[in-house]
């Protein structure tokens, strides 16, 4: 049985039972009606109960089946009118069903729950679809950057083949080692990611920001003396509760991205951190570099998005130690921070470079 059918019953039945309680007010009236054969004052017959009855019950028949007829016609023509948003609903869903995702139900005149209900369904269709396009546009980036250094290592290693007298070998093993690089840290950081997006719960233990900061410092101080970066560390207390290879990860990205996207030799990446006034931990990594553009800032937490123009710092003898990224630093330091529920801000000072902030919850909270 169909809801318009049931809500038309429904209707159907309210009137019917609400004839049959005028019937029982009426019956309890005529209690009151004297029986047996009635006279007035000159001696003329007045109907009593019986007669009432007789005269009454055939006309509350006919009222009672018209009810009936009336609330099944009437009922069933508003049950559709108030059903009309559900059908609405449902043939977008249908659409969506079938694959469509741009299709939106909108009722714009309706300030009902059916209303809310279409309004809180089409936004939830707008955060699939814009989901499903970034898992598309992932999806898309991510085959291209996995085969770009496989056909790399291909064309290298086809021109060796065609002309072996002719081969550096130590330059062709060091562009290799390169690629190879890149491939690994393309992989490393698509299952850093994969692994953020199960939405898996992290294990939060107290970290000591200043501390894990400094180990990060440490261990690329000589990647960023080979480039000729001036790697600066200005390191105040600050504590959090956070997953702690999660957030070493944010920050040996953030350092390596000051590295990277620099000026070259005699640029400087300096990383600070401390506590604010709310007790919250702070970390800042400002790096000179060429100028961003606004359009692009905004973009680049996004997969496989490198600054137009930034270009990676070449290290002594041709060598460089901080071979171009994969494009997902960004985007693995913006979802690190949103599953540590931390504040990302990132800003393009007019002189160039880049300043990244990242303000983690008070430890507790």
């Amino acid at each position: 049985m169909s809801a318009r059918l049931r809500l038309a019953l429904s209707y159907a039945g309210f009137l019917l039972v609400a004839g049959l309680g005028a019937v029982a007010l009426l019956a309890y009236v005529l209690h009151f009606v004297p029986e047996g054969h009635l006279q007035d004052a000159g001696g003329h017959p007045v109907p009593d109960r019986e007669d009432l009855l007789d005269a009454l019950l055939p006309k509350l028949a006919a009222v009672l089946g018209a009810l009936g007829v009336l609330g099944l016609v009437g009922g069933w023509l508003l049950a559709g009118r108030m059903l009309r948003p559900l059908h609405a609903i449902h043939g977008v869903a249908t659409q969506v069903a079938a694959g469509s995702l741009e299709h939106r139900v909108r009722l714009r005149d309706t300030r009902d729950e059916f209303g809310e209900l279409a309004d809180t369904f089409d936004a939830m269709l707008d955060r699939l679809q814009a989901s499903f396009e970034e898992q598309r546009r992932f999806a898309a980036n991510a085959s291209h950057e996995l085969r770009t250094p496989y056909a790399v290592e291909r064309a290298m290693l086809d021109v060796a083949l065609a002309d072996p007298a002719g081969v550096d070998v130590a330059q062709l093993l060091h562009r290799l080692d390169q690629t190879n690089h890149r491939g690994i840290e393309t992989v490393e950081a698509l299952l850093a990611l994969a692994a953020l997006d199960q939405g898996r719960a992290l294990c939060l233990v107290p970290v000591d920001l200043a501390e894990l900061t400094a180990d990060v410092v440490g261990h690329l101080t000589g990647m960023a003396d080979q480039a000729g970066i001036t790697l600066v560390a200005d390191l105040g207390e600050g504590d959090l509760d956070g997953a702690e290879p999660l957030v070493r990860q944010l920050v040996t990205n953030l350092v390596l991205n000051g590295i990277r996207h620099n000026t070259g030799p005699g640029g400087r990446v300096e990383v600070r951190t401390g506590k604010t006034d709310g007790g919250q931990a702070e970390l800042r990594v400002v790096n000179t570099g060429p100028v961003v553009p606004p359009h692009l800032l905004a973009t680049l937490t996004e997969p496989f998005v490198r600054g137009s123009g930034r270009t990676s710092a070449g290290g002594p003898g041709g060598r460089d130690p901080a071979p171009p990224g994969s494009g997902l630093g960004l985007a693995l330091v913006a979802r690190v921070a949103q599953v540590h529920s931390a504040a990302l801000a990132l800003s393009a000072p007019p002189e160039g470079g880049m300043s990244v902030r990242v303000l983690f919850p008070e430890p507790g909270a």
